[in-house]
């Protein structure tokens, strides 16, 4: 009789959850202190930013005009540099050698790679040192970069990455680009857009590192990376650092963060698998579309306050969102702050689902939990991987 007794009561008790927190019906928790003077304190499901201000025609377009271009042949032990704007075909195999652009601060200037192989014990293949903007379009056919000793600085300039830009880096092409690094793997120090082309990297620190944004529009990227597999962060201005993906395929594996963000993480589309200790990482995560599926350890998606510029808050307004998590204390969607759901469809298999500090509100989309179709945010462990139907932090657990 206890038993049976003990049953009703606890079918009781999530009753009474369900219906607090049925759809549009009422918001859990108390707002984050300060939020209302932080951007996007409140969800709104508008899109923060749009694709049309992101990336410009020639960011998208896959070819390059070679009317005017000049052909480059690389030789082993000889270094490359270019000083004006324009198109420059490159192609060849070598050893111990540098493409440099070293151009004005108002150049353009587009590198395509034709059959490059460039290997290197300790410096980037690829550096660009100054210009306004460097193109890197691969043609229809396979380039492999690699340095596979200690990088060297130059200078002051800590070149870690086998390409590295201290400017605006755009890849895009026809091709395929394989990296290997024994340090970070592409590095740009403003923005870093990838809009087209199948990209490969393989190294022991970051694959894609930016310090004010890295945004992709298209392209296959294949990433194995020791560190994060995206990572967007300055650390003199927590103000910038965000990451936006609108289209493509990206396949990361990553032993600490596969995307990381000081600011916004927002993903509008694309086919997306992160296998890695958390899977998103930001002050303000939006997710608009796109199909996702996440294998992680520690949080699957997590919003930590990184940005005085945003309120931590994860927002979800569509997709398709599939979280499986690794038993122990982990959770599938943790928000240091708020967290909104609007539309989509998240589908969980996790001891712990949901965990929040601020305002949870669910006022639309498809939420699974282990199985279970429910019609609210269920901050509780649901007897996930290794756990029980009512296991976990204290009963209900979690922050209810």
């Amino acid at each position: 009789m206890k038993t049976k007794k003990f049953t009703i009561i606890i079918s009781l008790l999530l009753a009474v959850m369900f219906t607090l927190n049925a759809t549009g019906s009422t918001e859990v928790g108390s707002s984050v202190s300060g939020s209302t003077s932080t951007t996007n304190a409140v969800s709104t499901g508008t899109a923060i930013y749009t694709s049309d201000d992101l990336f410009s025609n020639r960011d998208l377009k896959q070819s390059a005009d070679l009317t005017d271009a000049q052909y480059i042949t690389v030789e082993s032990g000889k270094d490359v540099t270019i000083s004006s704007a324009g198109v420059y075909v490159i192609s060849g195999s070598a050893k111990e050698t540098t493409v440099i652009v070293d151009a004005a601060d108002e150049d353009k200037v587009q590198l395509v790679l034709d059959g490059l192989t460039i290997t290197n014990t300790d410096f980037p293949c690829i550096y660009v040192k100054s210009a306004d903007k460097v193109f890197i379009t691969t043609t229809d056919s396979t380039n492999t970069l690699k340095v596979t000793g200690s990088f060297t600085s130059d200078g002051d300039t800590n070149t870690d990455a086998v390409i590295f830009s201290k400017d605006d880096l755009v890849l895009n092409g026809e091709g395929s680009l394989v990296i290997s690094s024994t340090d970070n793997g592409i590095t740009s120090k403003d923005d870093l857009k990838i809009t087209g082309g199948t990209i490969s990297i393989n190294c022991t620190s970051d694959a894609l590192e930016a310090n004010d944004s890295i945004r992709i529009a298209d392209g296959n990227i294949t990433i194995v990376s020791k560190k994060d597999g995206l990572h967007a962060e300055y650390d003199e201005d927590n103000s910038v650092g965000y990451i936006y993906i609108g289209g493509g395929s990206l396949n990361i594996t990553a032993s600490d963060d596969a995307i990381h963000a000081t600011t916004v993480v927002q993903i509008d589309g694309g086919e997306i698998k992160l296998t890695a200790r958390e899977g998103i990482e930001g002050t303000y995560v939006q997710i608009n579309g796109g199909t996702i599926n996440i294998s992680a350890t520690d949080d699957g998606i997590n919003a930590g306050k990184k940005s005085t510029a945003y309120a931590v808050t994860i927002e979800i307004n569509g997709g398709y969102i599939t979280i499986k998590m690794s038993s122990g204390d982990t959770d599938a969607v943790d928000s240091n702050g708020n967290l909104y759901v609007n539309g989509g469809t998240i589908d969980i298999t996790a001891q712990s689902s949901f965990d929040y500090d601020g305002t949870a509100k669910y006022t639309g989309g498809t939420i699974i939990v282990n199985g279970q179709t429910v019609n609210a945010i269920i901050s509780q462990m649901m007897g996930g991987p290794g756990g029980g139907a009512m296991g976990g932090r204290g009963g209900f657990g979690g922050r209810f």
